[in-house]
């Protein structure tokens, strides 16, 4: 209630998006977004009850957080990842949400999250000696599945739910094969809706492209080192100790090598992201509790354990807030003023989405980058056929072309270029 952050990009394009699909349309079918179809789903729902509500999505994100925060100290705790029961992971984890205040709100990244810590949990049931796993490797399978259909850069957990089956959780061919079907069942599922609603062959021409668009690059790596320097020093410090200077179990050994190569696929998600926000690093939360509660646990000096509590507990939080809000006034994560008066349904080709602020979207482009990339493509006869089709449906009533991309369209579709005229050096207008 007390967010002192105006909205971002990111958020306003989900909110679109919702917006968008509420009406009726589809994802990659009417609109073209590198969101997964199952969060465009949750952001219609969202839309559905609370419409263009930042509160919100303030609100279900600590939801989901706090469900993950749970869950997660939960699966250490039964499965004894520490000698010790205890609930300080939990207080890490919190600590470490705060690393930045996108973290904290509704997401894809956070969404898919969710069901990654879910698929984690019965992967550390594995270590689990004499333990009936058919089960759990099927859910292990449906939750990474659902994972990538929330977030599609999660598909890089497949081939980590492989390798660390077959290396560490000794997985039988049979097990191996069992996680695979649970994987792709949500996959197929969805591949269903879109052939049944004619879709498919649009999702399957764009969903490869939102790996390959120009990245939004809204934060820089050095950004995330400033604040991430601390915690993450602790997270080595804490691995070093565990493995070195004391000794373990075989099922935390395990557990060790699990959450080791979880950061390893974690970090390999950067080279594939599109949108470089700090939302996007939610993946790596699990795993820094784990080796930082492993410092805290076994470090020898009092004082020096104190010190580093209240520096993460407190000291994170307070200087995130105040890290970031220095950087309002010159970023370009942020949803800018609004200097347009636009009413009604308008497209804007290119990034500046601040005339969304007080008016909906009315085409298909709402992931300009995406766009972009999409309409530069080559074209037979039958896909401008659909091309076509997709913006006759669809017509925006003024659309916002600083790039001179719409202009550049309409001379392949003289029918539709008939429907617009020039109002301005870069907008164009519905002739009604």
């Amino acid at each position: 209630m007390l967010n002192p952050f105006p909205i971002t990009n990111p958020q306003l394009m989900w909110m679109l998006l919702g917006e968008r699909l509420e009406q009726g349309y589809f994802l990659y079918q009417d609109i073209i977004d590198d969101n997964g179809p199952l969060s465009a789903g949750f952001f219609t729902l969202m839309d559905l009850l609370f419409g263009r509500s930042l509160l919100a999505y303030e609100v279900v994100g600590r939801l989901l957080i706090s469900f993950q925060i749970l869950y997660w100290n939960s699966m250490l705790i039964k499965f004894k990842a520490f000698d010790i029961n205890t609930y300080l992971p939990a207080i890490i984890m919190a600590a470490l949400f705060h690393f930045s205040f996108d973290m904290l709100s509704l997401s894809p990244a956070l969404l898919g999250s969710t069901f990654l810590i879910l698929a984690l949990g019965q992967l550390f049931s594995q270590t689990v000696l004499q333990k009936d796993t058919s089960e759990a490797t099927l859910l292990l399978g449906i939750y990474a599945g659902l994972a990538t259909g929330f977030q599609p850069n999660y598909i890089l957990f497949l081939p980590y739910m492989i390798f660390t089956g077959i290396a560490i959780s000794s997985f039988s061919f049979r097990q191996l094969m069992l996680s695979l079907v649970g994987y792709f069942l949500p996959i197929l599922l969805i591949t269903v809706f879109y052939f049944w609603n004619d879709g498919l062959e649009e999702a399957i021409q764009i969903w490869p492209l939102t790996f390959l668009s120009e990245k939004y690059e809204y934060q820089s790596l050095i950004d995330w080192l400033i604040l991430g320097i601390f915690p993450l020093s602790l997270a080595v410090v804490g691995y070093f100790i565990a493995t070195v200077m004391r000794g373990s179990t075989i099922n935390q050994q395990k557990q060790r090598q699990l959450i080791l190569i979880w950061l390893v696929f974690s970090a390999a998600e950067y080279f594939i992201i599109k949108k470089q926000a700090a939302y996007q690093l939610v993946i790596l939360i699990p795993g820094l509790t784990y080796l930082i509660n492993q410092f805290f646990l076994n470090i020898k000096k009092e004082i020096i354990a104190k010190i580093a509590f209240y520096l993460l507990v407190v000291g994170l939080p307070v200087a995130g807030i105040w890290y970031w809000q220095q950087k309002i006034t010159d970023s370009e994560y942020f949803v800018g003023q609004n200097e347009s008066n636009y009413s009604g349904d308008i497209l804007i080709m290119g990034d500046n989405l601040a005339p969304y602020l007080n008016t909906r979207i009315g085409g298909p482009f709402l992931n300009y980058r995406l766009s972009k990339l999409y309409l530069d493509q080559d074209r037979d006869l039958r896909e401008k056929a659909r091309l076509f089709q997709m913006l006759q449906k669809q017509l925006p009533s003024k659309v916002i072309d600083p790039n001179g991309d719409f202009e550049t369209l309409l001379k392949q579709f003289p029918a539709l270029e008939s429907q617009y005229k020039k109002t301005s050096a870069s907008v164009f207008t519905l002739i009604k």
